[in-house]
């Protein structure tokens, strides 16, 4: 996939915030590279959550208009600047972190991506997988490691098991040592069981509550609720003693009330986490862990469709139901 590099390429861009309607396909120039970026052939992308918010506004940040959709991607060295050591044409790399902050984003024939925040893609990780996991996995690893400051031994509890952040979650804090316990529909307990989960909770039942709670009755050292449906006053009262809780997921709800007292006479402590602020440094090690899970648990992202990039709007549209349950991976044809 080597070869010259063309004026123009073809990329799915907005020229103002606002609905999936907004999303344009069609020609735009080729970024330029500057000394420590590298040109990237774009062989795959995949749409995010937090890709609706940014093009809706709901998650205020900096763009550049024409502004191009996307964080995600998978694909090969066109050409780097002399600065961006390491990378040379036609090897294979994939970016979680771009389409904020200033920078363009994925879904066109052509990014340019800083050396610091692109990664080289091992050889036996398929390419759809990867770029598939890339923003579950490293949010998965950021919030338990990172954030969480998992140790071996501990009990976290981890909702919405079953989905992509959910399930990478599961099988990284099982890897990691600690005893995991999940709520996912009962249809999927044997799933998250294989990727290391020691009790699931069917969330549908009516005593939920009680049934994660005996599941760990000295509390839980750490809890995340990947699926943006927890009450956080109930999260509260299952940590343990000096237990934390990350909030993770829930832009778009109303707002939540904080037991403070309950929190502090525990020694317990919530953080705030979007993967949006993490540093460069933050972002390379958690490229590790997106390895990691991929080459040594049997988690692999639930993919629900792939798409050519001319259907990004309607992929938008797609996950603003609510109803698509798994990845959405797109490719420029």
């Amino acid at each position: 996939m080597t070869g010259t590099v063309p004026g123009v390429m073809r990329a799915a861009y907005i020229d103002s915030l606002g609905p999936a309607d907004h999303i344009h396909y069609g020609e735009l120039p080729v970024p330029t590279v500057g000394p420590t970026d590298v040109l990237v052939r774009v062989g795959a992308v995949a749409v995010n959550p937090v890709d609706t918010f940014v093009r809706s506004g709901a998650y205020a940040t900096p763009l550049p208009f024409p502004f191009v959709v996307g964080r995600d991607l998978v694909g090969e060295v066109a050409a780097a600047g002399p600065g961006a050591a390491g990378f040379t044409p036609g090897q294979r790399v994939w970016c979680n972190s771009l389409g904020h902050a200033g920078r363009q984003g994925s879904c066109a024939q052509y990014a340019t991506v800083a050396a610091e925040r692109l990664y080289a893609a091992p050889p036996d990780i398929d390419a759809d997988h990867l770029v598939a996991a890339v923003h579950p996995a490293a949010s998965a690893w950021l919030a338990l490691f990172r954030h969480g400051r998992l140790r071996p031994g501990e009990t976290v509890y981890i909702g919405g098991g079953a989905g992509n952040v959910g399930g990478a979650a599961v099988a990284l804090a099982s890897r990691a040592g600690a005893r995991v316990v999940a709520t996912a529909r009962a249809e999927d307990a044997t799933a998250l069981r294989g990727l290391g989960a020691a009790e699931v909770v069917d969330h549908r039942s009516p005593d939920v509550g009680e049934r994660v709670r005996r599941a760990a009755p000295d509390g839980y050292d750490l809890h995340l609720d990947t699926s943006g449906q927890g009450v956080l006053a109930d999260a509260v009262d299952l940590l343990a003693r000096g237990g934390r809780l990350v909030a993770m997921a829930g832009l778009g709800k109303g707002p939540a009330e904080l037991p403070v007292t309950r929190l502090y006479t525990r020694d317990a402590s919530v953080v705030g986490f979007a993967i949006s602020n993490a540093t460069t440094a933050d972002l390379a090690d958690a490229a590790q862990g997106v390895v990691g899970v991929l080459r040594d648990t049997p988690w692999r992202p639930r993919i629900a469709d792939r798409l050519p990039l001319s259907m990004t709007a309607q992929a938008h549209r797609r996950l603003e139901t609510g109803q698509v349950r798994g990845r959405l991976v797109l490719a420029p044809s």
